[in-house]
């Protein structure tokens, strides 16, 4: 089973094409993988190699196989059709779970994250990290690119990859990975921007994800959030955790108790950022009547206490604010909540029917 979020930048074609192609293309190495192991699970290095090119593979399709299309194209009506999602970029956070083994992997590309939640022998929810953020504020992230691109002082600038894009893994950005050659001919023969004069030794920026396996424990109430940097701007991977417990259980009443969750040292692989919003909007992080529950839906439950909680008119503001001038103040908000079953059978994927809309139904409001 895949579950995944896209999380775009620059324009929407790169994520919109890796909702439509990034699982067919991991399914089909992980075939291949597998029919290779004949009677015999394969290797797990083998199936994380295997997503690792699919990754790679789509896109390879989309930086540099869209330039071969390119200048076989007969405009520039075409030629730009074509070079969208590789000037565009996306990041990718793609979830596949073996619910016979109960192998949970995550492979991250860029800064979209993955909580873990279960159930602590006190009764309390324990929050676990299995994604990093891959950005140039992550010191493993900066070291890599440093080693990769030595003498270029601004390989990293300001937390940037060459002082401009913030993911330092990313599918598009091609800017990013084309040489001024290509760069170059592409503006002469079609349209585009000079390459930046930090530009040197490219690529500077890789779509390989980093993989993490977990062994999902359904009958602790394992649950998986994912989601975009836009929620972790705005919540921590506690409360994150601690308020789907708190949705599901309602053991808790929804003003005034803590939520039910452990608060550790360590969120895990490094490079979380904490949530800067709540500085921005003035919102005291121990307040302790900052969260509700109003919504069958967990994904939509968390995306209104991230924007707000209690606050209807704060939630109602940000929600309402025009684009482009909505991003000073919220991001993307992109949600995924998986509960894994402790059922006998396997490989069943059930419906909240009560919180899904039909297909003709009103979506979800906040």
């Amino acid at each position: 089973m895949f579950w995944g979020v896209f999380d775009g930048h620059s324009g929407w074609t790169t994520s919109a094409t890796l909702r439509e192609s990034l699982i067919s293309y991991v399914a089909r190495e992980l075939n291949d993988t597998y029919k290779a192991a004949k009677s015999t699970a394969p290797d797990p290095k083998a199936i994380d190699l295997a997503i690792k090119t699919g990754f790679n593979r789509l896109d390879h399709e989309i930086v540099y196989r869209s330039v071969e299309k390119v200048f076989k194209a007969s405009s520039k009506a075409v030629a730009a059709e074509l070079l969208q999602p590789a000037l565009s970029g996306s990041c990718a956070l793609l979830s596949f779970y073996d619910s016979k083994s109960k192998l949970l992997r995550v492979a991250c590309t860029g800064d979209s994250r993955a909580v873990l939640g279960r159930r602590s022998v006190s009764g309390k929810w324990m929050a676990t990290a299995l994604s990093e953020d891959q950005t140039g504020s992550n010191p493993r992230e900066v070291a890599r690119m440093r080693k990769e691109h030595p003498g270029e002082d601004n390989v990293i600038r300001h937390g940037r990859v060459l002082g401009g894009l913030e993911p330092s893994r990313a599918f598009g950005d091609a800017v990013y990975k084309w040489s001024r050659e290509v760069a170059g001919k592409l503006r002469q023969s079609f349209f585009g921007r000079n390459p930046s004069p930090l530009l040197k030794t490219p690529p500077y920026v890789t779509a390989e994800p980093i993989i993490t396996t977990t062994k999902v424990e359904p009958d602790k109430g394992d649950f998986l959030v994912l989601a975009t940097d836009g929620l972790w701007e705005m919540l921590t991977n506690e409360e994150v955790v601690g308020l789907v417990g708190h949705a599901w259980s309602k053991i808790f009443g929804s003003h005034g108790k803590p939520l039910p969750v452990e608060h550790t040292r360590d969120d895990g692989p490094g490079g979380q950022k904490t949530p800067i919003r709540l500085q921005q909007w003035g919102i005291d992080p121990e307040a302790k009547d900052r969260f509700t529950v109003k919504d069958k839906n967990v994904a939509t439950h968390l995306v209104r206490n991230a924007l707000g909680g209690t606050n209807d008119e704060q939630v109602c503001a940000l929600l309402t604010l025009p684009a482009p001038f909505s991003r000073r103040y919220r991001d993307d908000l992109t949600v995924q909540v998986i509960f894994f079953g402790n059922g006998e059978q396997t490989g069943e994927v059930t419906l909240n029917l009560e919180a899904t809309a039909e297909q003709d139904a009103p979506k979800a409001k906040l």
